[in-house]
This record gives C-alpha cells, structure tokens and sequence, in this order.
C-alpha cells in the first residue's frame, strides 16, 4: 500500500517512513503543506499522515482542499497534545482519525492498519483464501498453516489485492501503489510478481479476468 506522510519534523517524519517501509508499504515524505497538496491531489495514495502544523500551507487547509477536490483517502492527521481545537477542526475538515504528539509509533502503526481495513473487504486484519493466509500486522503468509517466504514486492502485491479483493486491478493501478514517487513504474513486472505468487501460494489465489486485470475473490 502507498502512504503519504507530510511532516515538516524530519527527524519524525523519517522514524514513520522506517517504520511503514519495514511494514511493507510504499512511502513518500513531504515536509511542507504546498508539496503535500500537490502529491495528494495527484497521486494515488492509499492512505495520508497529515501534521496540521506544515509551513507554507497549513494542514487543516491542505484537507480541506482535498476533500473539496472530491478525494476521499483516508487521512490520519497529527496535532500538538494541547491542540483539542486543531483535533476538531481536522475531523471537521474530513479528517478520519487523528494523533497527539508525542506519540508512540507502534500506535500509530496500528492506526494505519486500521485505516487501511476500514476501505477493504473486511475488518478482519487477517485475509484468508484457499488455504492462503495473509496477516496484514505482519505481512506474514502461509499456506494450509506453513510459513510462506515472500519478496517485499511479492508482498506488496499480494497485500494490495487482498485489500481491494473482488475487484479487477490491473497492472498499472497494482504498479502505482506498490512503488515510491520517483521510481521507475514498469507495469510489466507485475506479471513476474504475480506468477511468483501464483508458483508460492497456489494457482488459484490470483485471478485473472481478461481485459480488467487480476483480483483475489473473497466470499462477502
């Protein structure tokens, strides 16, 4: 999964990018308000952590042209301890969760998982298919109970899927989440992922519906 982080603390901001990045996810620090506005209003992000305190645009600004824009990604912002008003605000402006610093940040990892969840298929943080079992804490695999080693992209993929099961994605939406701004997007490596995959965890986990892509089938 693809997640903003705009912070202006870098320090912090790069302990949150250590910590998503070692979770599997694609992550891309900004540490003002006028690149942030910019990469979520142009990118196709799954999630954003959004420090209200951003210079040269503020965050309650930054969401709010967001959400007039029309997106809907799930914002997790990030406020002072003794910023009740700015919390308010920020959930007033479409924010759908927020943080008080300092925090710690297995807290705020398990905030992002839940986000995550909470636009996918289930609640459930752990997905199961056809004897394939896909932990979205851990980014641990199995199947029919034994321990399945994957890649990170591999997992990337597999994580992407399960999270927006029963539905086609094709190669290039799975290649624009999977990876950092900046960095080469060769959709025809997804094919490669999914093929390992397939060889991994069964040939039956991964659809694919001609013309539309591939997707993971899980019963509503």
């Amino acid at each position: 999964m693809r997640i903003l982080i705009a912070e202006d603390d870098i320090e912090l901001a790069d302990q949150i990018k250590h910590a998503l990045t070692s979770e599997g996810h694609a992550v891309d620090p900004v540490h003002d308000g006028e690149e942030a506005r910019f990469l979520g209003e142009t990118e196709p992000y799954d999630l954003i952590i959004l420090d209200l305190g951003l210079p040269k645009l503020d965050g309650i600004s930054v969401l709010k042209y967001w959400r007039n824009a029309g997106s809907n990604i799930p914002v997790l912002i990030l406020t002072a301890r003794d910023g009740w008003a700015d919390r308010v605000d920020g959930l007033d402006a479409g924010a759908d969760d927020y943080l008080t610093k300092p925090f710690h940040i297995p807290e705020l990892i398990a905030r992002t998982r839940a986000l995550l969840r909470r636009n996918a298929t289930q609640r459930n943080p752990v997905f199961q298919k056809n004897g394939v079992s896909f932990d979205s804490r851990s980014g641990r695999v199995s199947l029919n109970g034994i321990p399945v080693t994957l890649t990170a992209p591999e997992t990337a993929v597999l994580s992407y899927l399960f999270h927006n099961a029963n539905r086609p994605i094709t190669s290039a939406e799975l290649s624009e989440h999977i990876y950092e701004y900046g960095v080469d997007r060769d959709s025809n490596t997804i094919a490669v992922f999914v093929t390992r995959l397939r060889k991994k965890l069964g040939n039956d986990l991964i659809e694919t519906e001609r013309g539309r892509g591939y997707s993971i089938q899980l019963v509503a």
